[in-house]
């Protein structure tokens, strides 16, 4: 799977709602809270467009992105987290989101400031799994 700069992308036995649902789940037992879910495909419908299921589900820790943004304000551009859940011309379903190592580049902050974040990748596999 290409993955652009920075993007983690899973292949999910699911479907795209699916695999958000269970993202979603997991994130709630881990006491994350989930802001927002956007469904591009419904949109794109309602004005006459036509797009396989793409879904975004917004989440994120005050307390885990707070420092975070504390250290490198613009970080505000990339949280709260996303997942994104789309399905591809084959009809196959992926998971992608920012590597949190992504960020900590990209801002160049300090590795220990991502301590909150950094677990987000195994979230994301217990939902592809």
């Amino acid at each position: 799977m290409n993955s652009a700069l920075g993007i983690s992308t899973h292949p999910s036995p699911h479907s795209v709602p699916e695999t958000l649902d269970r993202l979603e789940a997991i994130l709630r037992e881990h006491s994350i809270t989930v802001f927002s879910r956007i469904d591009h495909a419904t949109e794109a419908e309602k004005v006459g467009l036509h797009m396989p299921p793409t879904q975004v589900l917004i989440f994120g820790n005050p307390k885990a992105g707070t420092p975070i943004m504390l250290a490198a304000p613009l970080t505000a551009i990339d949280l709260p987290l996303k997942a994104l859940a789309w399905q591809d011309a084959d009809g196959k379903v992926w998971l992608s989101y920012n590597d949190p190592q992504f960020l900590r580049h990209r801002f160049n902050l300090p590795a220990e400031v991502l301590n909150g974040i950094s677990g987000v990748g195994n979230l994301i596999q217990q939902a592809v799994a």
